[in-house]
């Protein structure tokens, strides 16, 4: 069975605030302004779906979001989220085995890709990389080591921690910024958190 973090639902946002604060929450929210009216968005890996709440403050209505999770606990969490009166379609599955016909004006993938190994984390990017259209928005949150003693020592923790759960498959993390260098991407906004561990990107995709 693929790693998820169905073990950890009922406990994961407070743990998170407790030990992050509102870091985590505002490395996310303060991307929404990016996301414009009537777009069509994809959310990867949404959790347990506060972040529904925080979109359909800012959009009440005109969205069309499609919100992938592969917990069945964390998605079932993301239902009962104000949904306003934007159209929201779920699907429990993880992404690399979702096939859509269509691409998305913008795509939000909070904190994913540092669940994953260097080989899957490419072949899962390259997936959802090729789901956006050209020009689209992409906006990415996720944990960084950035020069300071206590940033691997946190990640260290946190892996050790949430592979006891079976939440994720690695021990390290990825090179996530690297893969969007290789694509191009052009950096609209970036921001960082909780002492440069927490990055916030705004990106865009650059035409072929």
């Amino acid at each position: 069975m693929a790693s998820n973090y169905d073990n950890t639902a009922w406990f994961y946002d407070p743990l998170s605030r407790m030990v992050f604060g509102r870091s985590l929450i505002k490395s996310q929210t303060s991307l929404l302004k990016y996301i414009p009216a009537k777009a069509n968005i994809l959310i990867v890996g949404g959790g347990t779906g506060w972040l529904l709440d925080e979109i359909t403050k800012v959009h009440p209505d005109g969205l069309d979001v499609t919100y992938v999770e592969i917990s069945a606990k964390m998605m079932a969490l993301s239902k009962n989220r104000n949904l306003g009166n934007n159209n929201v379609t779920f699907i429990n599955r993880a992404i690399e085995d979702v096939k859509f016909l269509r691409q998305f004006d913008v795509i939000f993938t909070p904190f994913l890709f540092d669940n994953f190994t260097a080989e899957n984390l490419h072949r899962i990017f390259n997936h959802i990389h090729n789901l956006l259209k050209p020009d689209g928005i992409w906006l990415n949150t996720d944990f960084q080591v950035a020069g300071k003693w206590w940033h691997k020592l946190i990640l260290q923790t946190m892996y050790t921690f949430f592979k006891v759960f079976g939440a994720v498959e690695t021990s390290t993390m990825p090179e996530i910024q690297t893969l969007f260098k290789q694509k191009n991407y052009r950096i609209l906004s970036q921001q960082t958190y909780y002492g440069s561990f927490v990055i916030s990107q705004a990106m865009q995709k650059q035409p072929a």
